[in-house]
């Protein structure tokens, strides 16, 4: 589980978003946050954790303590009383950890985890020499977990062949796990997850379905009219709301249309500091050299730590550590080797991925001189997907939506991923949304018929009780 976990939070953090940027005030009253309320379903009731017990704090209340005026033994009585408070509470916030994750994710999924990310990486990379690019190999998974609750037959096998799984069993029990293992809330930041299940308002579908994304994978569900504008901006909201609004250009990018059937959406975020910040004293200014050749002028942090490192054959891999025990691996060629060369060898990727449980690491000293840096992608998955042998979901001659809907002719059109890294000296923020719309080919339901009841004349009311039973009766011919 440990390798696991490295790997998934190496790789959100290096393929999601990361640093620390100013405060931005969120819409509470928004009119797309009230059209959100107003078209939920069910809302996900996600796990509360407890505060983390804050280090600075306890300080704060020791310093406060007046030695002289409290004199020694009450000094010693007081000092031993914040201790115990501050004891109790990283007791009751760590066993509501561990009681979260459980026994973790399951040693049976690792291998097909651990592929996936591999395959993954290798087409989402593949002829972006030149460009950065981001993106979070768990925020995908969760949603490509979800995508299978809602197909059968060989579009679900095909789906659960690129995830490792035999069974939609199994990605109901690899996500949650994954999810499970990853959501933490601390003093320090935190890693949250998202799902989400927009459904068009003018469809029928199978409530076991829509209840097993709600129940088993923390999925709040909307119901929609499709193609509409202020559905779009609920959407888009949405995304925004779950990932700290680092993605507000690609969620505007989400638009549904009147054959939108559904839309699968996923968000991740993360956000953390630096077990040891950088001193903004030692940033400068210095040269970075693109896949280009050309020379660049940003901000470097500097700073010397003590730590584990890979040296492989034209490649070294180091960690910077955060606060709360995860890492941000970094993979380096030498001056004379090409990052796409080495991105393209496995045993290099294997190191890199299992960096924190690499026997072969040396310890000493590592002198770091990382750049500020802001990247992010916005990318369609669907030719990437189909180069890994998902192929039945985008034809809607063969997509099996039957699990979902009774609706024929309905394929997987759009898999936008988009995913942003900020890093500065305080630590790093991250964030990634996947979002996967299946639209009809076939004619749509028409609109059910439709009737006025503007009640601006006289009118009757039957109030019933149980079974039917009249209660009252009345008729309205006057408001005076």
């Amino acid at each position: 589980m440990k390798r696991l976990l490295a790997v998934i939070l190496a790789l959100c953090c290096l393929f999601s978003g990361c640093a620390e940027a100013p405060e931005q005030d969120t819409p509470n009253d928004s009119p797309a946050t009230r059209q959100l309320a107003a078209l939920a379903v069910k809302t996900a009731s996600l796990p509360e954790l407890p505060a983390m017990p804050s280090e600075s704090e306890l300080m704060e209340k020791l310093d406060a303590l007046d030695y002289e005026k409290l004199g020694e033994e009450k000094y010693w009585q007081e000092n031993q009383r914040v201790w115990d408070e501050y004891s109790e509470a990283m007791n009751a916030y760590t066993e509501a950890v561990d009681a979260l994750r459980g026994n973790g994710v399951d040693n049976a999924f690792l291998p097909g985890m651990s592929r996936y990310t591999l395959r993954t990486l290798s087409q989402v990379l593949s002829g972006r020499q030149e460009e950065n690019t981001v993106y979070s190999p768990a925020n995908l998974y969760v949603a490509l977990c979800m995508l299978t609750e809602t197909v059968s037959g060989q579009t679900q096998s095909q789906l659960l062949e690129l995830l490792g799984l035999s069974s939609v069993e199994q990605a109901r029990a690899a996500a949650s796990s994954l999810w499970r293992s990853l959501y933490a809330e601390s003093a320090y930041g935190k890693t949250t997850l998202a799902n989400a299940l927009w459904l068009n308002e003018q469809v029928s579908y199978r409530s076991e379905t829509v209840d097993r994304l709600a129940d088993d994978y923390f999925a709040s569900v909307y119901r929609a009219p499709m193609g509409d504008k202020a559905t779009d901006a609920a959407i888009a909201e949405w995304v925004n709301e779950n990932t700290g609004r680092l993605l507000e250009e690609a969620a505007a990018g989400l638009e549904t249309t009147p054959q939108t059937v559904m839309m699968l959406l996923s968000a991740l975020y993360f956000k953390q500091e630096w077990a040891d910040e950088f001193q903004t004293g030692a940033t400068c200014e210095d040269l970075f050299t693109s896949s280009a050749g050309a020379e660049q002028r940003v901000d470097f942090m500097h700073a010397t730590h003590e730590a584990r490192f890979v040296r492989g054959e034209g490649y070294s891999i180091a960690s910077l550590p955060f606060k709360d025990g995860t890492a941000m691996t970094f993979l380096l060629p030498d001056r004379d080797a090409a990052l796409t060369d080495v991105m393209g060898d496995e045993d290099a990727l294997r190191d890199w991925l299992g960096a924190q449980q690499n026997e072969q690491a040396t310890f000493g000293e590592v002198h770091w001189s990382v750049p500020k840096f802001d990247v992010s992608s916005d990318l369609e998955l669907v030719d990437a997907l189909r180069s890994l042998g998902v192929e039945d979901v985008f034809d809607d001659t063969r997509a099996d939506f039957s699990p979902l809907t009774d609706l024929s002719q309905v394929a997987v059109t759009r898999v936008k991923h988009a995913a942003r890294v900020k890093l500065n000296e305080d630590g790093c923020e991250a964030a990634a949304f996947t979002a996967i719309m299946a639209e009809a080919s076939a004619m749509m339901p028409e609109s059910l018929p439709s009737c006025e009841m503007d009640l601006d004349r006289p009118f009757a009311f039957l109030i019933t009780g149980v079974n039917g039973m009249p209660l009252f009766i009345g008729c309205v011919n006057t408001m005076e």
